[in-house]
């Protein structure tokens, strides 16, 4: 199997699966043949859901959207969050070195996917994702379960004064590790690590695959060299 998965997120009421490169590229925006982009994502169906149960992708454009879907759209929503309780409606993130983030609420039957890049930690789309589950669904922070994927890791992301200098204003040095005058290392799964704990989800109900994309060959990496793969995390309800 082309997939990994978290123990909290381990349960009867729903699928979920992170992929890696042996699933092949799932992104269209990349360049890649669209018919084998289109393979692969049906392979991605056949493997991991029962038949007719559709996969809502995003547009993912680096802010801090959340979107709310009943039903798969007519085309991707331009965001970097989807929430629903609709059963047999599978959500999915893509990444190549932005970390992945799924959601789950036992409670109230609810699930999520994000999108966390230096612009959308930075504007805290893992807090909103779990402020909008407590909005759309009566989700209790306590009660939500969260796997967080492979990333890229903080001793790889190298940014320079443009990326660096709203994380400081903002945040301080805390995920910033300054290499040379001008360039930082910058810790994003850490930085949603705590995002997310602020919000009210318990340290113990969050997994972290602490695989570094850049470092690890099995998933694609844009920073290693430009790659224009995408992997993905995807998760989805079962019926009742």
């Amino acid at each position: 199997m082309n997939t990994h998965s978290f123990k909290p997120l381990t349960h009867p009421a729903i699928w979920h699966a992170i992929t890696d490169r042996r699933m092949g590229n799932l992104a269209r925006h990349t360049g890649d043949d669209p018919r084998c982009v289109s393979q692969n994502r049906r392979q991605l169906a056949r493997l991991f859901l029962p038949k007719r149960v559709p996969i809502v992708w995003m547009d993912q454009v680096h802010g801090n959207r959340v979107v709310l879907v009943n039903r798969l759209p007519k085309r991707p929503p331009a965001c970097d969050a989807l929430i629903t309780r609709t059963p047999h409606l599978a959500l999915a993130v893509m990444v190549a070195d932005c970390v992945p983030i799924l959601f789950f609420d036992p409670d109230r039957l609810a699930v999520g996917v994000a999108h966390a890049g230096w612009r959308g930690t930075l504007a805290s789309i893992a807090a909103k994702t779990v402020q909008s589950m407590s909005q759309a669904f009566g989700s209790d922070p306590a009660s939500i379960r969260v796997g967080i994927g492979p990333a890229i890791g903080g001793e790889c992301y190298e940014v320079d004064e443009a990326v660096a200098a709203p994380w400081r204003e903002q945040l301080g040095e805390r995920y910033l590790k300054q290499t040379t005058a001008d360039h930082w290392h910058l810790d994003l799964p850490g930085a949603n690590t705590d995002q997310l704990i602020a919000a009210g989800v318990k340290a113990e109900n969050i997994e972290r695959i602490n695989i570094c994309t850049h470092c690890d060959e099995r998933f694609y990496s844009y920073r290693r060299g430009q790659e224009r793969g995408r992997f993905a995390g995807v998760i989805a309800l079962k019926r009742p």
